[in-house]
C-alpha cells in the first residue's frame, strides 16, 4: 500500500488557529507560561495522574456576532442559518451527529460523547434578556487572523466576557481561510472562534462542501484545546496532535477521502481523516475520540473551569420545583428535570473543588509574575 498522499493540495488553508497560536508565542510571555500549564495539565490527564470528576452535560452559553459588510447583505446571515450551526454542534459534541455510523468499525469503541452542549445566551453580561446574537455592520470588504472583528473600533464586536460565554464571530474571511480559534490561555478580549459565514451552518449562505456546520466544530476543538490530527508538522512524522488514540499522520487531508489511507507507517489502518480535526470535506468528518474527550475535560476543569462552575452552579442556586402532577414527566420541553438533593450537593462540591483549581492557578500565575518581577 502506497504511503504518498494521493489527494490534491487543499483548496483553501482552512484554518488559522495555528497562525494565531505561534503569533501569541511570539507576542506574550504570560500565553507562553499559560500554555505550558495546560499542556502539563493535560499531560497529567492522559497519563491517569489526574481523572476527570463526573459532570454529567455541561451546556455552554454562545454569543453569535454578525459582522456583516453594510454593501454585502447576504453576510447578515439569518436567525434559521444560526440555530443550524448550534443543532450541528449539539449532535457533533454529544457523538448524536447521524453519520457517526461511518466510523471504521476499527474506530468504532473509540467514538466519543464529550457530554457538552451549546444554546444561545439568554441573559446579556449586564444580566438582561438576550437572543444570543449581536448584529453589527462593517464597512470592512473581509477580515484575516490579526482580530479586528472583536472590536468595535477596527469595525467589529466587542466579545462578551469569555469567562462567562463562548464567543463567535461569523463574517467575511480574506483570501481562503474557513475560519480560526484561539487557544484557552490567550488575552479574553479576543477569546472565542471565528468562521466565515458560507462555511457556518447548514443553511443560507453556507456553501458546499463546507455547508455542514463542522467548520464551527472544529474551530470549537481548537478552543476547547485540541490540536490537528496531524501534529502540524508539514508532511513529517515527528509530532502529533498530543493524544494517544488518534494515528499521526503525515500532514492533512482534504475533499472525500477512501479508507484505509495509509501514512507515517500507521497501517493497516491508516490516518484517522474522518476526525473533526483533520481538513477534509464537511459530510467526511464525523468523530471525535476517547483521548481527545480526556485533553478536552483536562481544559475544561482547568483553563475553561470558569464556564464549567456557573454552568454548574446555576441549578443549586434555583428554587425547588414542585412535585410534578400525576402522569407528568420528569422536566420539562426546554429545561431539565429539577435536581434532587444528591444531585445539589454533588454540584455544589464540583463547583467548590473548580473554584479551588481556578484559584490556585492563578495564585501560581500571579507568583510566576512575581518572580519574573523581581530579578
Amino acid at each position: 500500500m502506497t504511503e504518498t498522499n494521493p489527494f490534491p493540495a487543499a483548496r483553501r488553508d482552512l484554518c488559522g488557529a495555528m497562525h494565531v497560536h505561534r503569533r501569541l508565542l511570539n507576542e506574550s510571555m504570560t500565553y507562553r507560561q499559560q500554555r505550558s500549564r495546560i499542556e502539563n495539565r493535560a499531560l497529567q490527564h492522559e497519563m491517569g495522574r489526574r481523572s476527570s470528576a463526573p459532570r454529567g452535560v455541561v451546556t455552554l452559553p454562545v454569543v453569535v456576532h454578525i459582522v456583516h459588510n453594510v454593501n454585502e447583505p447576504a453576510q447578515n446571515v439569518d436567525d434559521s442559518q444560526i440555530h443550524s450551526q448550534i443543532d450541528v454542534l449539539n449532535q457533533d459534541f454529544r457523538a448524536a451527529n447521524p453519520d457517526v455510523s461511518k466510523v471504521p468499525d476499527v474506530w468504532k469503541s473509540l467514538v466519543a460523547d464529550f457530554e457538552i452542549e451549546f444554546a444561545l445566551a439568554s441573559t446579556d453580561p449586564y444580566g438582561d434578556p438576550t437572543d444570543g446574537i449581536v448584529r453589527v455592520e462593517t464597512e470592512h470588504g473581509e477580515f484575516d487572523t490579526d482580530d479586528a472583528m472583536k472590536f468595535a473600533d477596527t469595525g467589529g464586536s466587542d466579545a462578551w466576557p469569555a469567562d462567562q460565554y463562548l464567543n463567535m464571530w461569523v463574517c467575511q474571511l480574506g483570501g481562503s481561510l474557513l475560519g480560526y480559534a484561539q487557544f484557552p490561555g490567550g488575552p479574553p478580549e479576543t477569546d472565542g472562534v471565528v468562521i466565515q459565514h458560507s462555511a457556518f451552518g447548514t443553511s443560507g449562505t453556507a456553501a458546499d462542501p463546507f455547508d455542514g456546520g463542522r467548520t464551527a466544530t472544529h474551530e470549537i476543538g481548537h478552543w476547547l484545546d485540541l490540536f490537528h490530527i496531524w501534529g502540524d508538522d508539514g508532511t513529517g512524522c515527528d509530532r502529533d496532535d498530543g493524544v494517544a488514540d488518534t494515528p499521526n499522520q503525515a500532514g492533512y487531508n482534504v475533499g472525500k477521502p477512501t479508507f484505509p489511507h495509509v501514512t507515517c507507517k500507521n497501517g493497516p489502518n491508516g490516518d484517522m481523516f474522518m476526525n473533526y480535526m483533520d481538513y477534509v470535506d464537511d459530510d467526511s468528518m464525523f468523530l471525535f475520540t476517547q483521548g481527545q474527550r480526556e485533553r478536552v475535560n483536562a481544559c475544561l476543569e482547568g483553563a475553561r473551569a470558569s464556564l464549567l462552575v456557573a454552568r454548574q452552579a446555576v441549578p443549586a442556586a434555583q428554587p425547588a420545583k414542585q412535585p410534578a402532577a400525576a402522569g407528568a414527566t420528569a422536566g420539562t420541553a426546554g429545561g431539565a428535570a429539577a435536581p434532587q438533593n444528591g444531585d445539589v450537593e454533588r454540584l455544589l462540591h464540583d463547583s467548590e473543588r473548580l473554584t479551588k483549581e481556578v484559584l490556585s492557578d492563578i495564585q501560581n500565575m500571579l507568583g510566576l509574575v512575581g518572580n519574573r518581577s523581581g530579578r
